[in-house]
């Protein structure tokens, strides 16, 4: 499969383009993800010394809240280039984190060696959840059924859950993630919904699943919203926003370290994921998840646009890879070829076409709008 050749509007800033359908550009051609970036880059990114000092005075804070406890906080490590960066900075921190690692039925072989190799360089304790299987592949095989473009969300949604669960119930208040704005700043929303979005997970699972989800756990909306963050007082930090994040010098320090293998594409940890981003997002949709990751690198000053453009001209497949990985997917999840193909020919849907929590996620907003103007600050309890 070659790359999807764009002949739309593409900003002259980053390479996103007008395959997301509510990009606005302004009187030089630069997008409205350029302009977002630069605004939220200079009140959550702080690549300096004033992060240095927000950074240390945080993890006083983390110290002080497992003190006389086994853990201070937890690293989810899904075994990609953040997580892991992150988790061989929080030795030199002098953390004392459980790594927690969960296991959806996709990893990579790479990807478990690099997990080994950064808990066993680290002496970290590693707990991984191993997600039920048969739960898992009936509920992906209803988000394939329900033809909609957030393929990922079986997986993402499990990650955090059990994070958050497990953080909780060992009264271990702060969760530390390896998301960040240098490598992810820009994400057009257009594309997906939330992936913590547990009301929409389930409306699809009800209509298009098989069998119940018993041992699967979700978070509700008022669970993420409400009362884990003000109840139970836990807190998702970024570390990375707090200092420079050179992806590429982050590999570099994780080869030297602890032998770190590079995967071939983005997200090469899941098996699923390869396939969802550089096969069915493009073939199905018209979306290439390169153009958002490329484009955060170019507004984070980590390459070129022309270096950029050049990535976009390569192959996001190459055709024999491509079968090798239809042919797994399809043994794992018990189809045959013929009903992958006919998952890839059901009419495209929108996830907006099944209950969620948006209503809901408007009103919060708005009483979080009312609250910031009372107290005269920004309110802000995940990251």
């Amino acid at each position: 499969m070659q790359n999807s050749v764009s002949t739309a509007q593409v900003c002259s800033r980053c390479v996103m383009d007008t395959s997301d359908p509510e990009i606005t550009f302004d009187e030089h051609g630069i997008c409205n993800h350029c302009h977002q970036f630069d605004e939220r880059s200079c009140r959550e990114w702080f690549p300096n010394e004033e992060g240095r000092r927000r950074w240390e005075a945080l993890v006083q804070r983390i110290k002080v809240s497992g003190k006389g406890q086994e853990y201070d906080c937890i690293l989810g490590l899904s075994g990609g280039v953040d997580s892991s960066y992150l988790a061989i900075k929080m030795q030199e921190w002098g953390l004392r984190p459980l790594v927690m690692h969960v296991d959806a039925g996709w990893n990579s072989e790479l990807a478990v060696a690099n997990i080994e190799s950064i808990v066993k360089h680290c002496g970290y304790d590693l707990h991984t959840h191993v997600v039920d299987w048969e739960e898992m592949r009936d509920l992906q095989l209803a988000y394939l059924r329900a033809a909609i473009a957030n393929q990922d969300v079986p997986q993402d949604h499990v990650f955090f859950s059990s994070l958050y669960h497990f953080a909780t119930k060992n009264n271990i208040r702060y969760i530390l993630s390896g998301g960040n704005l240098a490598t992810e700043g820009i994400s057009p929303s257009a594309w997906h919904g939330s992936a913590m979005d547990a009301i929409n997970l389930n409306a699809i699972h009800n209509k298009y699943g098989k069998s119940k989800l018993k041992n699967y756990k979700t978070i509700s909306f008022s669970e993420h919203y409400i009362w884990y963050p003000f109840v139970k007082k836990m807190r998702t930090v970024r570390p990375l926003n707090y200092m420079v994040y050179d992806k590429a010098e982050a590999l570099k320090e994780l080869q030297q370290t602890v032998g770190y293998k590079p995967y071939p594409r983005k997200h090469g940890e899941s098996v699923f994921t390869k396939f969802f981003q550089n096969y069915y997002l493009p073939e199905k949709f018209g979306m290439d998840k390169r153009r958002p990751h490329l484009s955060s690198l170019i507004v984070s000053g980590q390459m070129t646009r022309d270096e950029a453009i050049v990535k976009l001209a390569e192959p996001l497949y190459d055709l024999q890879e491509l079968e090798v990985d239809i042919a797994y997917l399809c043994k794992k999840l018990r189809i045959s070829r013929a009903e992958f193909d006919e998952l890839m020919q059901e009419p495209n849907r929108h996830y907006t076409d099944f209950e969620n929590w948006d209503s809901r996620y408007k009103l919060l907003k708005k009483a979080q709008f009312l609250v910031e103007r009372m107290l005269g600050r920004r309110v802000n309890v995940y990251s």
